[in-house]
Formats: C-alpha cells, structure tokens, sequence
C-alpha cells in the first residue's frame, strides 16, 4: 500500500474538496490518461487495486504513471467508544482528489487496449473518471507558430 515514510503532522483536519484541480489536471508523461470528474477521497488500497487492474490487462506492455500519492491520514475512533477523550488513531490514508485531476497515465499501447485497461482501473476508484487523449504536441507547436506570425 502506498503511504508516506514519515509525516510532520500525525493527525490532519478533514478539509474540504470544493473547486477544481489547478495542479496535475494535465497529461505530462503518457499519450492517454483518466481523469476525476467529482471530487473524492480515493484509499490507497483503492489506489493499488486500479493499478493492478491496468497492468494486468496491458499484460506488462507499455508505461505507467500513478499521478496521484495517499498523503492525507484518516482517523478513526474505536467501534462502541463514548464521546470524548479526543481524536482517534490514523487507520487509512487517503489521496485528496478534485475534479479534472489526472490520476493514471499510460503510455507504449495502443488506444483502444488503453481505453479498456484504463476503464477497469476506473471501476476500481469511488469516483466517476473520464478517458482523455493527449492530442500531438508536435503539430500544436506549428500552428501555434502560425498564428504568431500572421
């Protein structure tokens, strides 16, 4: 399970989760990615289940990315306890996610392989995600090039 190695603060507010994502909601690394369309906390457990499901339909081809890291501790309080006696312990964490931020991308296959592995990842996440496509950088360069010079 991914979790961070050490943490400055043990127990951290819950938050809350409103606007989009200003950070990652780009492709930077593969051709094809999904992104969150409704925010959610996503576990790490859920993290790891996605990630299995995408590299065993892609059966070890291509590359990928998990753009998104569980640094946030839940706490829970024991089942039965009264009120009081403060906050319970850390017993999961969690990956704060908003809508448009890209959570896996995947390189080295073609579209419609990645399409389905990235729709089986998907499945295995508590939010709704979208398949986007990283279109050609190479040809946006050009005709961005063309209409500074006209």
């Amino acid at each position: 399970m991914l979790m961070p190695k050490r943490v400055k603060r043990r127990k951290v507010m819950r938050g809350r989760m409103t606007g989009k994502a200003t950070r990652g909601n780009t492709l930077a690394y593969g051709t094809f990615g999904i992104v969150a369309t409704e925010p959610c906390w996503i576990k790490s457990n859920q993290i790891e289940a996605a990630r299995i499901a995408l590299t065993r339909y892609i059966k070890r081809g291509g590359k990928v990315w998990i753009k998104i890291f569980p640094d946030k501790p839940v706490t829970k309080k024991p089942a039965e306890t009264r009120m009081g006696s403060g906050k319970g312990n850390p017993e999961f964490w969690v990956a704060v996610v908003k809508p448009g931020r890209v959570l896996f991308e995947i390189e080295g296959v073609s579209e419609e392989i990645a399409r389905e592995a990235l729709r089986l990842a998907g499945h295995k996440l508590p939010c709704k995600t979208k398949f986007v496509k990283k279109e050609n950088a190479a040809a946006e360069a050009v005709e961005g090039g063309e209409k500074n010079e006209d």
